[in-house]
């Protein structure tokens, strides 16, 4: 298994990325909980990877999607992070992962994703990268209700940050300004390779209620091609 699906596009401008696009586990990894909670947040970014792939068609641009789930290693962590291989998601026991082989596991998954967002940022020099996520209205425990529609995330860079979060509002959208998390302490793969590289960025953080259904995600995909026209003019 891959651990990145690249998406070709003509249009060059835009990149776009998704770190949770997959729940998919390797057959040979057994993470010990009921299959049905594959189908749950905490293990996808529900509607996220749709969202990609019809932004992606929209706007003729290339996208990268992560092929493996978040529960097997979260490709939106640095490899020194406490929740990189979770041992509990949302009050979930991930028994299968108490005794994994950590560096094992980062170098099958995590370093070749990474080398692929590395290789593609460089080569193409996008003037703009959108990383693509999608967060629950409310965690399973010890949740609050999350009333924003769309969160827009980011750590130095502002460039890109603070004309999203106007864009949002000034269409009426209930919009996170660094909200439901801050991407001052969650944003590994932006850091990475787009602070990292000079590349004006922004993550997207879509309620997934709005999202789950393909309608949802289409919609979406259009105000987010909206919003990359808005940034690169």
């Amino acid at each position: 298994m891959s651990a990145a699906e690249i998406l070709e596009g003509g249009a060059q401008d835009v990149l776009l990325l998704c770190d949770h696009a997959s729940n998919a586990v390797p057959a040979d990894i057994d993470l010990g909980i009921d299959p049905a909670l594959l189908d749950n947040h905490i293990a996808i970014d529900i509607g996220a990877a749709a969202v990609t792939r019809a932004l992606a068609a929209k706007l003729d641009c290339p996208a990268i999607l992560a092929t493996v789930s978040r529960l097997v290693i979260d490709l939106h962590r640095e490899p020194d992070h406490i929740g990189l291989i979770p041992h509990r998601s949302d009050g979930h026991l991930i028994p299968g992962n108490e005794s994994v082989d950590k560096p094992a596991r980062i170098a099958r998954f995590h370093t070749p994703y990474h080398r692929v967002l590395r290789d593609q940022v460089r080569a193409r020099r996008p003037r703009l990268i959108l990383s693509i996520h999608s967060f629950t209205p409310c965690l399973e425990h010890g949740g609050t209700d999350r009333p924003w529609q769309v969160g827009v995330l980011y750590n130095r860079d502002t460039r890109a940050a603070h004309p999203t979060v106007k864009f949002f509002r000034d269409r009426g959208f209930v919009t996170g300004d660094n909200e439901p998390y801050s991407g001052r302490l969650l944003n590994a793969t932006l850091n990475r390779h787009a602070e990292g590289q000079g590349r004006p960025s922004v993550a997207i953080e879509i309620r997934n209620d709005l999202i789950r259904e393909d309608a949802g995600a289409r919609e979406w995909a259009d105000i987010l091609a909206d919003l990359a026209g808005h940034l690169l003019r």
